[in-house]
């Protein structure tokens, strides 16, 4: 019999979650995650984590491994947001024990799958994965514009603004109409987003994206689902035009036939550390 139990991680202290979830992360396979305490909540936000849904193994008051979820109403899916185990409670069985409650409790829930994202160079979490039935759907990439580059000859055509709203109901539309579209690149992540986002939309394609005036242009969200990918080309290259010459950064959570091909077009470089999106269906 395991020596923890898993109880629901609004059950636990926010700092003995935290602290459970630095210490997991600090030896990651893309380096520790530096994370303060006070962007904790922001965070949790952001991966739009129900800390309800989730669950944590704890022994003797001590969080020894969490398994965060996220429901998704469009689908019907969980998605396992993040799972973790502190160096001391590696090799208890307490990770597995989370991802096999996770997915029976998908299931009891009437869920039609369960996803994670997982780094592709973090082979022992997708030895775990694959064991319990999650298959890869789709490369995750990151990719880099450096400053002072410019971009290789963008399409020079219109592009509209438009406003959250408009913007946000667009995204709707796209999640109900294509499958395993990241849960960052959508609209319950995007709207806990503390960055002012802007909304850029030509043909089929939508770019959601933020300028501070200091440091990269931030893309969060860009999807054109054509063969072409004109208009993602189109809606970067007008982004860029808005401040020449400044680095642009887009996070490991785009997938290349919805917008990345695109952006290797333009000249930007695709990352090293990319992510895979694992689904496990039926369950």
């Amino acid at each position: 019999m395991p020596d923890f139990a898993l109880v629901p991680a609004d059950e636990v202290l926010p700092a003995d979650l935290h602290a459970a979830f630095v210490a997991a992360f600090s030896d990651y396979v893309t380096g520790p995650v530096a994370l303060p305490f006070d962007r904790w909540p922001a965070t949790i936000a952001r991966q739009v984590v129900e800390l309800t849904s989730s669950r944590v193994a704890v022994r003797e008051g001590s969080v020894l491994a969490f398994a965060l979820v996220s429901p998704r109403a469009q689908g019907r899916r969980w998605r396992l947001a993040a799972m973790g185990a502190t160096p001391e409670a590696r090799g208890s069985g307490a990770a597995p024990a989370l991802l096999d409650d996770f997915i029976a409790r998908a299931a009891a829930a009437s869920q039609t799958a369960v996803e994670l994202e997982c780094f592709v160079a973090n082979e022992r979490a997708q030895r775990l994965y694959r064991g319990r039935g999650f298959a890869p759907r789709c490369e995750l990439i990151g990719y880099e514009l450096a400053e002072g580059a410019d971009v290789a000859a963008p399409v020079s055509a219109a592009s509209c603004e438009v406003g959250r709203d408009v913007g946000y109901a667009w995204l709707d539309a796209a999640e109900r109409r294509l499958q395993d579209l990241p849960l960052q690149v959508t609209r319950p992540s995007l709207e806990a987003t503390a960055r002012p986002l802007r909304f850029l939309q030509r043909g089929d394609a939508q770019l959601v994206w933020s300028d501070t005036g200091d440091g990269a242009r931030q893309v969060h969200s860009l999807i054109d689902a054509t063969p072409e990918q004109a208009d993602a080309q189109a809606l970067i290259g007008a982004m860029c035009a808005t401040r020449p010459g400044a680095a642009v950064s887009v996070p490991a959570i785009q997938r290349t036939d919805l917008g990345g091909a695109a952006l290797l077009r333009l000249g930007l470089v695709a990352q090293p550390f990319h992510q895979v999106l694992m689904v496990r269906t039926p369950l």
